[in-house]
């Protein structure tokens, strides 16, 4: 007899996850993001003998929960990119949670055939990208705390300036030392595993790549076993063009989608600036691009794109990157 399939999108938000479930009907819940409450709701769905198919969107630390506990009770778990689910779904207007746990349910049942199952990363990996959000968060109210000194130096009563400057400049040496911390205990962590040592030495040969670049590519993409195509993990991070179209008619110019992950794509910005100073093909690339009359900052953003192949390669020939000075 063929199994019933069970299609279910939910919307992960900090507190509740929105659940729509659809099989003969379509049937909408929330449950609280706890892991009570999660273990009891995958209990009652896959206790049974349907084939049960689970999709959320990858949301960051908010999902951390529901991706720890699925893989313990199915097999078919998904997580998709929310550049990957708008751009196939289309653009909806405004923000409701419930019709966003539709749209997941919906696009997993037309799409489950098409991609990939989670793979699930491993205890090591989850540390590092504890530490990394954490690391972003420090350096941000480093930058937060700057730009308000900034502020308080203008006020007329100098004497309350100088304190509260001097306050926050406490406060900004105590980050910095967190930040440093924090990136030792990556290094750490990195050194102490035989794949993420090697994953990283190679990738840290790329010109422009340096420890928190490497360690974001290596989190992002699982060790790249969830995203096993560089062009996925291109549009992911925002770094491909793409067309307004419809139909046969072409809108305006390329443009980067504004739904990538930010975070990752200043990580890569960053890394192609640094590239450029020096001496490699990508500096070659670059000042023969902006020769020819190209827009700096297109050229950047194809310096990015070509950061992300070459990763790619490397980590699958297990080779160092080699300067060629040339580059099409």
């Amino acid at each position: 007899m063929k199994k019933e399939k069970v299609f279910i999108g939910i919307d992960v938000s900090k507190l509740t996850l929105d659940i729509c479930i659809v099989k003969n009907t379509t049937t909408s819940l929330v449950i609280k993001n706890n892991k009570t409450d999660i273990k009891k709701f995958l209990n009652e769905e896959t206790k049974g003998s349907s084939e049960v198919y689970l999709c959320i969107e990858n949301t960051g630390k908010y999902g951390w929960l529901i991706t720890e506990l699925a893989p313990d009770y199915l097999t078919n778990f998904y997580i998709i990119n929310p550049l990957h689910l708008k751009r196939s779904m289309g653009l909806i207007r405004g923000k409701n949670d419930k019709i966003d746990a539709v749209r997941i349910a919906q696009f997993i049942k037309r799409n489950y055939q098409e991609e990939v199952c989670y793979v699930r990363e491993r205890s090591l990996i989850t540390a590092l990208k504890v530490l990394l959000s954490e690391r972003g968060y420090k350096v941000k109210s480093k930058t937060q705390l700057k730009v308000k000194n900034k502020d308080i130096e203008v006020i007329s009563d100098k004497k309350l300036a100088k304190k509260l400057i001097k306050s926050n400049l406490k406060l900004i040496v105590t980050l910095e030392q967190q930040i440093k911390e924090i990136e030792l205990e990556i290094k750490r962590l990195i050194e102490s595993d035989k794949q993420l040592k090697q994953h990283s030495y190679l990738l840290k040969s790329i010109p422009g790549v340096g420890d928190i670049l490497s360690t974001s590519l290596i989190i992002k993409t699982n060790e790249f076993k969830s995203i096993t195509d560089p062009r996925k993990l291109a549009c992911y991070c925002g770094v491909v063009p793409f067309e307004n179209r419809s139909g046969t008619s072409i809108f305006g110019k390329k443009r980067l989608s504004l739904l990538a992950d930010k975070k990752i794509k200043k990580v890569l910005h960053l890394g192609a600036m640094r590239a450029i100073q020096m001496e490699n093909d990508f500096r070659v690339y670059y000042i023969r691009k902006v020769k020819e009359g190209k827009n700096k900052m297109s050229v950047l953003n194809a310096i990015r794109n070509k950061i992300i192949h070459t990763a790619y390669a490397l980590i699958k020939n297990q080779e160092l990157f080699q300067n060629r000075l040339v580059l099409s």
